[in-house]
């Protein structure tokens, strides 16, 4: 999905300068206990699923639509693993807007769909074991 109406309005009113940005992260298991990641399409480095909580959401209903949105699953938050900001949390876009996130990371449980990679958002979607995660995994702390 593209960016929100509410957070066109935001940089239609203060540009490219630092927005803070609610957001939600989840961690996603497969059957064996690996972690799912996604490319983006034009990006190198992996994540983990996530996105901004839009105005008058929940962050429960925030990671369900955006693991939706990224992977195809359907997924039922089962409990908040943390909660992460601060100066180590800012993010500059390719376009130059900045933002600062407050991330909320979700233990999240598949209860549906299918994995969908290459999808309007994401182009690759991957499991890896804990031990194996890629060396250009985009961090909480990026």
């Amino acid at each position: 999905m593209t960016m929100s109406e509410y957070y066109k309005d935001l940089r239609d009113k203060f540009g490219p300068d630092f927005i803070f940005m609610p957001a939600v992260v989840a961690i996603i298991r497969n059957a064996e206990g690996e972690i799912l990641f996604g490319r983006k399409h034009g990006e190198e480095k992996w994540g983990l699923i996530a996105g901004a909580i839009e105005l008058g959401e929940t962050p429960a209903r925030a990671i369900c639509r955006e693991v939706l949105e990224e992977t195809g699953l359907i997924v039922s938050p089962e409990r908040i693993i943390g909660v992460f900001g601060g100066d180590r949390h800012r993010f500059t876009y390719s376009n130059g807007h900045k933002v600062e996130y407050l991330s909320i990371v979700f233990d999240c449980k598949i209860t549906g769909g299918s994995l969908s990679p290459d999808n309007e958002e994401m182009k690759d979607l991957k499991y890896f074991k804990e031990n194996e995660i890629p060396r250009n995994f985009k961090s909480i702390s990026d």
